[in-house]
């Protein structure tokens, strides 16, 4: 692929699972991959270019997102972004690794869970409007199973941040869309990653398929939605589970 011709991705939460699986995907099929992360770019990293198109930001931070953004859109010049993958999330567990319920979870980490996995999606599809734009680019926001339904591991602020994440791409897919930017979202069940609970396995007979999905699996949705093939899908959210939600 010509430079000229060179697509550009970026993506939130690209060190492991879905999102490295997703870095992976989109570099072989010939993307520019610009990754964020609020650690620096790891040593060894599979795709081309990775050092030179990873930027340090803390998407719990909304001025740290300010700052990022300012550099991504140094990064990309004059050139026009493709697709945004809102990928990056945090879920956390109490001292014994068990899910936090709606009354036992403080108010400083609902609003930190929320900042991350709802609000900084926002911010950064606002900031990058004009890119996106150009691009006549894709947004995808990776929700999750847990926000429509309780599960049994994930915690209370999680599933409400996912859930609200549901509502605003439905929002963005309606303001973005005279643009002729698509917003949509995509929302996993048990992916095999290193972030799944230990007895993840038990939910196996919950699952019609009988097992896990792959991260590469996910990769590939996220690639058909960016793709000229979901060229007239926006607005939607996709079940990769396994039938897991029926």
């Amino acid at each position: 692929m010509r430079k000229s011709e060179q697509k550009t991705l970026l993506l939130t939460g690209a060190s492991r699972g879905i999102g490295h699986a997703t870095v992976k995907y989109f570099s072989d099929a010939g993307w520019r991959v610009i990754t964020c992360s609020r650690y620096p770019f790891p040593k060894g990293c599979p795709w081309v270019s990775g050092g030179k198109n990873h930027i340090e930001m803390d998407l719990a931070s909304p001025d740290s997102i300010n700052t990022g953004l300012e550099k991504i859109v140094t990064l990309l010049g004059e050139q026009p972004l493709h697709a945004l993958v809102n990928n990056a999330g945090i879920s956390p567990k109490g001292d014994n690794g068990d899910r936090l319920d709606s009354i036992h979870t403080d108010l400083q980490l609902w609003q930190h869970v929320m900042q991350v996995n709802f609000l900084a999606p926002a911010l950064l599809a606002r900031g990058l409007i004009n890119h996106l734009d150009k691009g006549q680019g894709s947004i995808i926001n990776v929700t999750s199973i847990a926000g429509s339904r309780v599960h049994r591991f994930a915690g209370a602020a999680y599933a409400t941040s996912k859930a609200a994440l549901s509502a605003l791409t439905r929002e963005m897919a309606a303001d973005f869309g005279s643009r002729g930017i698509r917003v949509n979202a995509i929302a996993p069940g048990e992916i095999d990653t290193p972030i799944l609970s230990p007895d993840t396995l038990d939910l196996l007979q919950q699952i019609p398929l009988q097992r896990l999905g792959t991260p590469k699996e996910v990769a590939a949705l996220i690639y058909f939605l960016c793709s000229s093939e979901g060229s007239y899908m926006s607005g939607a959210e996709l079940h990769i589970n396994g039938g897991q939600h029926v």
